[in-house]
């Protein structure tokens, strides 16, 4: 497998499918429509969606029964970053290398667009759900886990953490608290929703649920040090934003070093856990490997 070509390959038909996902609305509220689009079709690395429907296709799943749920859940993953963009919250004014939701529709309508998308994420999922036949109970499952995922016990739970550690000294249980739940459920739980939805053993979805969390992990803390060092022309935002802020991250804690050899450590032991699958894991194994060595 030439990995790159094959990430293209994934990341094009993830954003073919996602182009249909949001409805044209016209009418007294078709600009909250036109602004989900906006961001939803900012771009992106459609990590998420592609995590949870390789989790599925090698837990002996059927992909396309499980892409409402992968739309779903970049819907989620682009409406935290909506409002995480937001004056109130880290008040960026560039996302991909684009004008935050914010700075074109005005603050309301941003709001209005985030909470639109979480919405009809849900609604896409229940949707699948109810239409599924025998397959219900899985289905409902695997919303469920995306649903404690970015909920108050997982995402929101750690964007908490991280707004109320601004300017202070967090411990290592509290700084890993938020990267855990911040970043990781939001990869953990798609994972494991897409092997919920392909029927995976238990023992599979043991290894999966150990790959996730050790990349959300080390894709987060890569995302610190590039916050650090990284280019912003490649990442398409701010960079220094998290110094400026005194955000609690691996760098601030650790050093720059240490949070490279950090993030290496998660990586490995996510390489470790997803060889379960033996042959069939090549392109998690690869993806595992570009987290770390990406510039973006």
């Amino acid at each position: 497998m030439d990995f790159k070509i094959e990430l293209g390959n994934r990341h094009s038909f993830i954003e073919d499918n996602l182009k249909s996902a949001i409805p044209n609305v016209q009418g007294p509220h078709g600009i909250l429509f036109d602004s989900m689009k906006y961001s939803l079709a900012a771009g992106g690395k459609r990590l998420r969606p592609m995590l949870l429907l390789e989790a599925c296709r090698i837990s002996g799943g059927d992909i396309e029964k499980a892409m409402p749920f992968a739309c779903a859940i970049e819907m989620i993953h682009t409406y935290s970053l909506i409002h995480d963009d937001l004056p109130a919250m880290d008040d960026d004014d560039l996302r991909r290398g684009k004008p935050t939701n914010h700075k074109v529709y005005g603050e309301g309508i941003a709001v209005l667009a985030g909470d639109g998308l979480l919405n009809y994420a849900f609604e896409t999922m229940l949707e699948a759900s109810v239409n599924s036949g025998e397959d219900c109970m899985r289905h409902i499952r695997a919303a469920n886990e995306i649903a404690k995922g970015a909920g108050v016990f997982g995402m929101i739970a750690g964007q908490t953490a991280d707004l109320e550690s601004e300017g202070k000294r967090v411990d290592e249980a509290t700084l890993e608290f938020i990267h855990m739940n911040k970043t990781a459920q939001l990869i953990i739980r798609p994972m494991r929703a897409g092997a919920i939805l392909a029927g995976a053993s238990e023992e599979a979805l043991e290894a999966i649920t150990e790959y996730a969390k050790n990349i959300g992990l080390g894709f987060q803390i890569v995302d610190d040090i590039l916050d650090v060092i990284g280019d912003q022309e490649k990442l398409g935002k701010n960079v220094g934003s998290d110094i400026e802020k005194e955000k609690s991250t691996y760098p601030s804690m650790y050093g720059l070093e240490e949070s490279k050899r950090i993030a290496f450590d998660k990586i490995a032991k996510a390489k470790v856990a997803i060889s379960f699958f033996g042959s069939e894991a090549e392109f998690l194994l690869g993806l595992a490997d570009y987290i770390t060595d990406r510039e973006f």
